[in-house]
C-alpha cells in the first residue's frame, strides 16, 4: 500500500516548507510526492489540477493520500465532497495531518448504503464554511486597512532597497562615474536596486512625451452580486471579462459582492454595460444594486474616458 503525498501553494512567492515540516513530523513511510506547480490557484477544482490528477492515475486501491492540511487540497464545501466521492470510488484513504480535519475519518461511510456518514458530511460542511468565512474576513480586514492607509497618504508595496536619504548620494556618485556594481557593493544592495535609483540617468532611459497622458492606476471597487450576475451573461470585451473573472467574492449575508481591481475606464465600461438594470424589466433589487455600483464608480473611479463610456452605453 503506497503513501501518496500531495502539496500545493497558491502563489509563486510561497514555499512548501511548512507542509514539509508537518508531513515529516508525521513519519510517513516511503512517501511518493505529487507537488503542483507554484501558483496553482485554490479556485481551480482539485480534480482539474495536473498533479492531483496524476496522483489519482498513479494510485491503486488501498493507497493513502496524505495532505498537511485540508485547504492545501480543497477550499469550498462542494470541492471537498467531490474529492471524497472520487477517493471512495477508487478505494483510497485520506489522511489530513494538521488542522481541524486531522481528528476526523473523512472516508467513513454507512455500511449498507455506502454513502458518506451524515455526521461526517455535516462536520465537513461546517468546517469548510468556517474556513471560507475566515478567509473572507481576512480579505475584508486587509482591504479596509489598505484603504485607511491610503487615506493617510501612506503607500503600500515594498520599501525601496535604497533608502530615500541615500538616493541623492547614489545618484551623485553615479554621475561622477561610479559603476552600478561598485555602488551596489558600497550600499549592500542588488544592482537592480541601484538601477531603480538612477533609472532616469541610464543611457537607455527615454523620457515620456509630455503630451502623453499618465496611465490610469487601478481602483478597487465592490460590485453588487446582482450586477456581477448580470454582467457574467453579457457580451464583454477581453479586458472587462478579465476584470470580472479575476474579482474576489466577498459574502454579504445571503448575497455577495465582487471585489474588482481595474482601471477607472474599465469600471465605467462595466457600468455602461449594465444599463438594462435601470429599465422597466429589471426588478427593484437589480435597479438598487446598479445605482450602488454607479455611486461607487463615480465617487472612487473618476475618468476622462468619456468616449468609451458612451460606446458601452449604446
Amino acid at each position: 500500500m503506497a503513501n501518496l503525498v500531495y502539496k500545493r501553494v497558491s502563489t509563486d512567492q510561497q514555499s512548501t516548507d511548512r507542509q514539509n515540516l508537518v508531513l515529516d513530523e508525521a513519519g510517513i513511510e516511503n512517501p511518493v510526492a505529487f507537488e503542483e506547480a507554484a501558483g496553482t490557484s485554490s479556485r481551480l477544482h482539485p480534480l482539474q489540477r495536473p498533479k492531483f490528477a496524476e496522483l489519482l492515475v498513479y494510485a491503486r486501491p488501498g493507497d493513502t493520500v496524505h495532505v498537511s492540511e485540508m485547504f492545501r487540497l480543497v477550499r469550498g464545501t462542494g470541492h471537498i465532497l467531490d474529492v471524497l466521492d472520487v477517493l471512495h470510488r477508487d478505494h483510497l484513504a485520506l489522511r489530513i495531518h494538521d488542522g481541524a480535519f486531522s481528528a476526523m475519518d473523512l472516508t467513513a461511510r454507512h455500511p449498507r448504503t455506502g454513502e458518506l456518514l451524515s455526521t461526517v458530511k455535516f462536520m465537513v460542511q461546517t468546517l469548510a464554511a468556517a474556513g471560507e468565512l475566515q478567509r473572507d474576513l481576512q480579505r475584508e480586514l486587509t482591504y479596509d486597512g489598505l484603504r485607511a492607509a491610503e487615506a493617510k497618504g501612506n503607500k503600500g508595496g515594498r520599501r525601496p532597497a535604497v533608502p530615500a536619504d541615500k538616493t541623492e548620494a547614489v545618484r551623485a556618485a553615479y554621475l561622477e562615474g561610479r559603476s552600478i556594481a561598485a555602488l551596489a557593493r558600497d550600499h549592500g544592495v542588488s544592482r537592480g536596486a541601484i538601477r531603480t535609483a538612477v533609472a532616469d540617468l541610464l543611457p537607455e532611459y527615454t523620457a515620456a512625451d509630455p503630451g502623453t497622458p499618465a496611465p490610469e492606476l487601478p481602483v478597487v471597487l465592490d460590485m453588487p452580486g446582482k450586477v456581477a450576475d448580470f454582467l457574467r451573461t453579457a457580451e464583454l470585451a477581453p479586458a472587462e471579462r478579465a476584470a470580472l473573472d479575476q474579482g474576489v467574492t466577498v459574502r454579504r449575508g445571503q448575497g455577495y459582492t465582487l471585489r474588482i481591481t481595474a482601471a477607472p475606464a474599465i469600471h465605467h465600461r462595466l457600468l455602461g454595460l449594465c444599463q438594462a438594470l435601470d429599465g422597466a424589466a429589471a426588478v427593484p433589487a437589480q435597479r438598487k444594486a446598479r445605482r450602488e455600483y454607479e455611486n461607487r464608480v463615480n465617487l472612487h473611479a473618476p475618468t476622462t474616458d468619456l468616449g468609451s463610456q458612451s460606446r458601452s452605453a449604446t
